[in-house]
């Protein structure tokens, strides 16, 4: 069996579907964090009637809801060791998810750019045992090519892309820049002051 990772992003999406169509035996599995946006709701059922199957969706094991959580119970934001929520809510539920077993393979929504291109190969040389696919890479497709796959089949972008955010990660990453943030105090105020009170209190 081989695992595709959904992360409710245009690339992932891709990904998730171009493995059904060729290989079989493919779980999709989301991990899912209570501050990602509620239009995600909407695309997780768009792309489950274009893949004609179920996705899994898993949550971690330890109780937290989002990045706050993690924040408030760790007492760490980000730093030199990366973001702690990161950690928590998806580096190890796949860890916990790879411990069970079962899976060949596993499929990741990277793209055809250079940048991710390199990302796959670290991660490859990192993680040797997950055995990943790229088939986004194989097929040398961009994100800009991902979305208008999505578009061909009738399925709207998630509202994060079209309110101009780059990615479709957790409302109020931590890992965002200044640029980020500024755009997250207009379109999430009230996410930016619970941001800004946490880092204040850490």
């Amino acid at each position: 069996m081989k695992i595709a990772w959904f992360s409710c992003g245009i690339t992932s999406a891709v990904a998730c579907k171009l493995a059904l169509e060729q290989y079989e035996d493919v779980e999709i599995v989301y991990i899912h964090i209570n501050s990602a946006h509620e239009d995600n709701a909407r695309f997780i059922r768009d792309c489950e009637k274009w893949y004609g199957q179920k996705i899994k969706i898993v949550t971690n094991s330890k109780g937290y809801g989002d990045q706050f959580d993690v924040i408030r119970h760790t007492r760490y934001i980000n730093g030199p060791t990366g973001a702690r929520c990161t950690l928590e809510l998806k580096k190890r539920v796949r860890q916990e998810i790879e411990a069970q077993g079962g899976y060949e393979n596993q499929v990741f929504g990277f793209e055809y750019s250079q940048n991710e291109i390199n990302r796959a190969i670290r991660f490859k040389q990192q993680h040797p045992h997950t055995n990943p696919i790229f088939p986004l890479i194989e097929q040398k497709l961009s994100k800009n090519e991902c979305a208008g796959i999505l578009s061909q089949a009738g399925i709207k972008l998630p509202v994060m892309y079209k309110l101009g955010y780059n990615n479709n990660n957790c409302i109020g990453c931590v890992k965002g820049g200044k640029g980020y943030w500024n755009k997250i105090r207009q379109d999430f105020p009230e996410i930016f002051a619970e941001m800004a009170k946490a880092e204040r209190e850490i």
